[in-house]
């Protein structure tokens, strides 16, 4: 029989995707192997795979993709988006099952590799004595605090949320209580105890592999693997194999800002974007055009419709935003010569990688913050929803690769913090040390590609230890 990895990633459309070039690059050191990619529906819609997927499936004949049954979650599930992708893994378990014992018929399935969030189907690698590693699709900080939140959660009865304080954790800069995930800021919340028991999973697997580099983010990776983070069990081998980045299907035919950005001069413009998730309310898209406008900058800006008064949790629902009712009156007129508004979408990979583009307004989610590290542009963090923030407090007091966007206590931006940063970023000396030390990073992460380099010698030391 040939051998096969089984993958099961998170529906949530970063992890996905992150999970499939994992696969893809697993290929490149053993073709021989079979890639089989289970599939859940996600309880609500973040942006469509669908295209994603049938690119991957022609071009890669050894990718094949496994579609599980649909679940139905009860109507009176908690709308908390993390605890909704825990509760349909959760019951997707007896699919994966069947899925495995179905594929090990006609393969021998070397190894089974789940997102974190799929932890749940751990136990059933090793029913079936398959190695179960995790992919970890965030930075090595992250898994770091992860890795560390069982011993936190046995320090204290209180939670995040209540403690005001800076907390200590082995590998990262101190990191105040209310930078953690909403999901975890609330002991009684049921995706506390998801992630507490996900924790409490990572000694159990096989190894834990992250996308990111060794360089990016060596303290948190030295704390780990010194033992600090699991203090009272065992340390499962980490391997760093990124940045694993999408690039191709850049353009789908949306050429409107690569054209413009042509017209443009090197490193002028400052390109704001905040993924599947990332939703503004009209007064904070017109507080961020007044910063623009102020500014007096390039930019090339991203926008949404406002999220919908309704409970449902369905992005692609959306309409197009009518972008002269949302934003302030003649703003667009006024800005034509300096700025370009697209609605809801651009080629975020292709724009970050062209030459007129400066700067990068960021949610810090974890794909897009390597995606600007490979291009070599520094960012401005303004973090919306699960890690951000703290991925925000690891780029910039740690990596010193992203200015902060400073919000107040409801999240709200003002317009002159917009404009101070972006000036900030694209005019002063702190940007200027940020670039630089950007442009390092972006060295660094292509010595980690290459031959030789860690993330390579990384993914070839798992490969090699499933041929045996």
């Amino acid at each position: 029989m040939d051998d096969a990895v089984v993958m099961f990633p998170s529906p949530a459309i970063g992890h996905f995707i992150s999970m499939v070039e994992l696969g893809k690059l697993i290929l490149t050191f053993q073709p021989s192997l079979s890639i089989h990619i289970l599939i859940v529906s996600a309880p609500y819609s973040a942006g469509s795979t669908a295209s994603y997927v049938a690119d991957v499936a022609a071009t890669t004949p050894s990718i094949s993709f496994h579609r599980l049954p649909t679940i139905t979650l009860p109507s009176s599930t908690n709308t908390h988006y993390e605890t909704l992708i825990f509760e349909v893994l959760s019951l997707s378990n007896p699919h994966v099952h069947q899925a495995l014992l179905s594929i090990s018929k006609t393969h021998k399935i070397k190894t089974f590799i789940m997102d974190f969030f799929c932890f749940f189907s751990l136990s059933i690698a090793s029913q079936l004595n398959i190695p179960g590693y995790f992919f970890f699709t965030s930075g090595a900080g992250c898994l770091a605090a992860s890795m560390y939140f069982p011993t936190l959660h046995q320090t204290t009865t209180k939670s995040f949320k209540d403690m005001n304080t800076f907390l200590n954790l082995p590998g990262i800069p101190p990191i105040s209580s209310s930078n953690f995930s909403s999901a975890v800021s609330d002991r009684k919340n049921k995706a506390y105890e998801y992630f507490l028991d996900m924790a409490y999973c990572f000694p159990k697997s096989a190894g834990v592999i992250v996308n990111t580099f060794a360089v990016l983010e060596a303290r948190a990776l030295k704390a780990i693997s010194d033992g600090l983070c699991i203090p009272d069990s065992t340390t499962p081998p980490v391997y760093c194999t990124g940045p694993l980045i999408v690039t191709n299907n850049q353009t789908d035919g949306d050429t409107e800002c690569l054209n413009w950005l042509e017209s443009q001069p090197s490193q002028s413009v400052i390109f704001l974007c905040f993924g599947s998730l990332g939703l503004f309310s009209m007064e904070q898209l017109r507080e961020i055009a007044s910063g623009l406008e102020r500014s007096g900058q390039r930019f090339l800006w991203v926008v949404r419709n406002p999220p919908s008064d309704s409970e449902s949790l369905d992005i692609s629902a959306l309409p197009e935003p009518d972008l002269n009712s949302l934003l302030p009156d003649g703003f667009l007129d006024r800005t034509k010569e300096k700025g370009l508004v697209v609605k809801s979408w651009a080629p975020q990979v292709a724009v970050l990688n062209h030459k007129s583009v400066g700067g990068f307004v960021t949610h810090c989610g974890w794909n897009s913050v390597l995606e600007a590290v490979s291009a070599g542009v520094p960012m401005v963090a303004w973090p919306l929803y699960a890690e951000q923030k703290f991925n925000r407090l690891m780029l910039v007091e740690e990596m010193k690769i992203a200015l902060p966007m400073k919000e107040d206590e409801n999240g709200f931006v003002t317009g002159l913090e917009v404009e101070k940063r972006v000036n900030e970023l694209m005019q002063s000396d702190s940007g200027k040390s940020v670039r630089e030390r950007t442009i390092a990073m972006k060295n660094a992460a292509t010595a980690a590609l290459s031959e030789g380099g860690s993330s390579r010698v990384a993914m070839s030391r798992l490969v090699e230890s499933w041929k045996h």
